[in-house]
């Protein structure tokens, strides 16, 4: 038969070409390399933790792998620059098998964990390092997205040198000048060798360049969703020194009696802090202040005793507790037994009957975030769920400690963004108010008794 013998030829045609030409497999959802490239002192770790702490915040599961600090449990002992020499060739072994373990574990991380985005952090200033690190990739399938940080301005450069390396371990008991011509010498070391991504030899590859600091972008071939997040966040971010400030409302009427959500006013206490916010926030002086609130009555009066202008954000607005609206605990437990243990199970992932999960809150407050990365000086007015998530995003807390940390009332907090973290500091403004936060309760089970369901509920009237 014709047909049958053209569908025989055609199988041989097939099984050839398979056998003749390995491939990798190349899945959708394949794991993506973010790869550092740019000379010491350009911001390339502040960038690798920040990228890595939004990822994680979002849902993305994402790892940083520092090779400096394989490097430095590789040579205990930091003697000086001569160490990042082209020519010295013992040192240049001992980098180049740092930044090989550094690549198996990414591999691993991929492979064993399940992880999404590896930040390998390094200079890789060269064409042949970039190369060593593509071929790697691409043996095993991964997309790999260039991040170079490209700065020429010498007060930049130096304050990063100030701020980062004379709080590097190599520069632990030494002299400050010592320490800051030691480092320059370091980086003339890199410059020497120093190949940044070319815009023609390099057009196949997806990358973003970030010029001083983010005063200028170049962004090439973006290859989905996740690259399209990673580019959006970084040309948000800033470096400009600023505070932000995160409160939650005064205490509310619903607040007296233990119920969730709603939309009551103020209390009279709540209302004294209020006032007493007011007083805080001018007595610290500070710079262009934006206020933000929710469109929920407990944010806006708390916010009107400032006598200022303000924003509403409606993403602001305190987590949707669907059918469990303005219910106690108790009621809750009474009425919905089930789906009170469920919350417990998994509070982060739960979602209220007809209402919302802390993660659903977290990718409603993405825009927020964002704003705040593009703002200076701002003041949020908010809701316990919604403080949570934001301390959550700068605090770079993990997402089942999230729905537990504790946002008190009548409380601020200031943080203020420092070169690899965030420096917090708490201002209870002496005005009492009821407890509202539930701690982890230990039995989670459906079938536990009433007793031990409310063993952590807060007082209330």
């Amino acid at each position: 038969c014709p047909l049958a013998l053209l569908f025989s030829l055609l199988m041989r045609i097939t099984l050839a070409a398979t056998h003749s030409t390995p491939s990798v497999p190349q899945f959708c959802n394949s794991p993506t390399m973010i790869v550092m490239v740019g000379l010491p002192a350009r911001g390339k770790t502040y960038i690798s933790k920040k990228l890595t702490r939004y990822l994680n915040w979002i849902g993305v599961p994402t790892k940083m792998f520092n090779v400096g600090q394989y490097r430095r449990e590789a040579v205990k002992i930091y003697k000086n620059f001569e160490f990042f020499k082209p020519d010295n060739e013992e040192a240049m072994r001992i980098r180049k098998a740092c930044a090989a373990a550094a690549l198996k574990d990414v591999a691993a991380y991929f492979s064993k964990e399940q992880g999404q985005v590896a930040v390998f952090d390094a200079t890789n200033t060269t064409r042949e390092r970039r190369t060593v690190i593509l071929s790697y990739a691409k043996e095993r399938g991964y997309k790999v997205f260039f991040v170079e940080s490209i700065c020429d301005d010498p007060e930049i450069i130096a304050e990063n040198i100030k701020q980062v390396k004379f709080g590097s371990p190599d520069y632990v008991d030494r002299n400050v000048d010592e320490a800051m011509e030691d480092f320059v010498q370091r980086i003339d070391c890199y410059r020497a060798s120093y190949m940044p991504i070319d815009d023609e030899k390099d057009r196949k590859l997806s990358y973003i360049k970030i010029f001083d600091v983010g005063s200028r972008y170049l962004v090439n071939r973006v290859q989905d969703h996740i690259q399209s997040r990673i580019v959006y966040y970084l040309m948000n971010i800033h470096v400009t020194p600023r505070s932000i400030y995160l409160s939650r409302h005064g205490e509310s009427e619903l607040n007296l009696s233990g119920r969730i959500g709603g939309d009551s006013g103020l209390s009279p206490r709540g209302q004294k802090y209020a006032n007493a916010l007011a007083a805080f926030i001018h007595g610290q002086n500070i710079r262009e202040l934006k206020v933000w609130t929710s469109h929920m009555k407990r944010t806006i009066q708390t916010a009107e005793a400032l006598g200022v202008q303000y924003e509403q954000w409606k993403a602001l607005n305190e987590i949707d507790a669907g059918v469990c609206e303005e219910l106690t605990y108790e009621e809750i437990q009474q009425n919905l037994p089930q789906e009170f243990a469920l919350r417990d199970q998994d509070k982060y992932r739960y979602r209220y009957p007809k209402g919302e999960s802390y993660e659903d809150l977290v990718h409603r407050l993405e825009p927020v975030i964002m704003e705040l990365e593009r703002q200076e000086n701002v003041l949020v007015i908010c809701h316990q769920a919604v403080f949570r998530c934001l301390l959550a995003y700068f605090l770079d807390k993990p997402a089942d400690e999230l729905p537990y940390l504790r946002c008190p009332l009548h409380t601020v907090l200031k943080l203020t963004p420092i070169a690899y973290g965030c420096k917090v500091e708490s201002f209870f403004l002496n005005i009492e108010a009821v407890n509202t936060h539930r701690e982890r309760p230990v039995n989670v089970d459906v079938n536990r008794n009433p007793e031990d369901a409310l063993q952590t509920v807060p007082d209330h009237i």
